[in-house]
């Protein structure tokens, strides 16, 4: 049975098109757009006159790995979740625990680097869970250079992973700051052999910490131009914070030279992490400019008294999860470095979504709405629907089909020469994926907060994956499973 998607403002950033249509889908594919159209018998007319219907949005940076965090992220648009820039390992595992428990929208992984250095260079044996990827953020064991065994060790890892279906392969060199360059430029060289792309959490800037290997961003850069590899550049509003209009003229210019380097940003300007991460040591904080002040435990809400206080929740539990304030979006100056990175042409928005947790210790649950309780940043439930609120109904720097084109479009295409099938998403023209969204232009708004972070976004009426109805006329469909996973193909 198919449906009949009728009378809306039809956006598809890959044609162009920008005009009021019928939009017909059928065995999961977009079977026509035009107007005047017709289903076969038993199709299911909705009619939308009055509401944007796009490709649905595909994010590139997602550790929700629950039904609760996927519903949260469908409710601000996303049919497609991915993560890619941390990963999970062993990759079958991930896809099939996955598959075994149910999504509500696309998933899929990359190959974890720091997973693989981490079996090899510390012994431990990765479990394909987003807990154990937070605790080892702060052991630094894993964080060393690695002898010439070890790097080609946890590089055949990192092969395997690839050949298994891996999306790319996912860098978290900013956890560890001081390894080796070369070692970078390794995975690079495997990425490019490959044809895989990597995704980066670079390493410091050089203005915030003079003694680094290498600037971040310049590296990232510089491998990417000798080797030939696809580099994508992870939440460049975060690690590049004060700095980020230096970073984002050093990316033109490799752009402009012909390097594969990507880019995408968030619209907070907080991030999240574990407390153990390397940059939130103090002397590291005081480097960025920050203070222990800057940091917020995120279960408990407690914002960090001072250095000593800071010392101690590392030590006792380095892989809890916490908030670190790196802009002041009420400063207007500092506000306006965050929508810089959003502006950068061509920068694909990634939410960097973050797991539920609630009280019990639990991050899963299938009531909806959600239980109270829980606790998450806001960007995992608000990162599209703030940035085009932003971006589109406040500021006008975006049209809508330029928000299309950043939040569906460019992100698909970052994954066409690892997926074929990924070629199937963010458009909108006949036989696309039928992962669409259906949204209110006048009412799509972010409503959490940081501290009421699990508030729904509002202004989504109807979700499909897969051609299945996940939302809708706003409302969750909680016996909707549809989800699929997205597979990278061995070249």
């Amino acid at each position: 049975m198919g449906t009949l998607l009728r009378g809306g403002r039809v956006l598809d950033p890959a044609t162009g098109f920008d005009g009021v249509a019928d939009v017909l889908i059928e065995g999961g594919k977009v079977a026509a757009v035009g107007t005047g159209l017709t289903g076969p018998p038993g199709t299911v007319v909705i009619d939308v006159s009055g509401l944007v219907v796009g490709p649905g949005f595909v994010d590139l940076h997602s550790h929700v790995h629950s039904i609760a965090g996927q519903r949260l992220q469908a409710m601000d648009g996303v049919t497609t979740a991915l993560d890619l820039e941390a990963g999970l390992m062993p990759i079958e595992r991930a896809y099939a625990e996955a598959a075994a428990a149910g999504r509500p929208l696309n998933y899929g992984f990359s190959a974890s680097w720091g997973a693989a250095r981490g079996q090899v260079l510390a012994g431990i044996m990765p479990d394909a869970q987003i807990d154990s990827g937070l605790d080892i953020l702060g052991n630094p064991q894993w964080q060393r250079s690695s002898s010439p065994k070890e790097l080609a060790e946890w590089l055949s890892l990192l092969e395997g992973e690839l050949a298994a279906g891996a999306l790319g392969i996912g860098i978290l060199m900013g956890y560890a700051p001081l390894s080796e360059p070369a070692e970078f430029l390794a995975v690079a060289r495997l990425a490019a052999r490959a044809g895989a792309p990597t995704f980066t959490h670079v390493r410091e800037l050089i203005e915030v910490d003079p003694a680094t290997p290498v600037d971040g961003s310049e590296e990232i850069i510089a491998a990417a131009g000798e080797t030939g590899a696809a580099m994508h550049h992870c939440h460049v509003n975060s690690t590049s914070g004060h700095h980020v209009e230096r970073v984002l003229k050093s990316l033109d210019r490799a752009r402009r030279e012909g390097s594969r380097v990507t880019v995408e940003a968030y619209p907070y300007g907080a991030g999240s992490t574990a407390i153990g991460a390397a940059f939130l040591e103090p002397e590291r904080l005081r480097m960025k400019g920050l203070r222990a002040s800057s940091v917020l435990m995120l279960e408990s809400g407690e914002r960090i008294a001072d250095e000593a206080r800071l010392l101690e929740l590392r030590r006792a539990d380095p892989g809890a999860p916490c908030i670190l304030e790196f802009l002041d979006e009420r400063d207007p100056r500092e506000n306006g470095m965050l929508r810089q990175a959003l502006a950068y042409p061509d920068a694909i928005v990634a939410s960097d979504a973050m797991p539920v947790f609630w009280p019990d210790g639990s991050q899963e649950s299938t009531k909806w709405p959600l239980p109270p309780g829980g606790t998450t940043h806001p960007r995992t439930a608000g990162t599209f629907s703030k940035a085009l609120r932003l971006m589109v109904r406040e500021t006008g720097a975006w049209t809508w089909l330029e928000a299309f084109r950043r939040c569906s479009y460019l992100p698909a295409r970052v994954l066409d020469d690892v997926a074929p099938a990924a070629r199937g998403k963010g458009r909108l023209d006949v036989g696309a994926d039928a992962d669409l969204v259906v949204l209110d232009p006048a009412k799509i708004t972010d409503t959490a907060t940081y501290t009421d972070s699990t508030r729904p976004s509002t202004g989504v009426q109807h979700l499909f994956v897969g051609g299945v109805p996940v939302i809708s006329q706003g409302e969750m469909l909680t016996d909707s499973y549809t989800g699929s996973a997205l597979r990278g193909e061995p070249r």
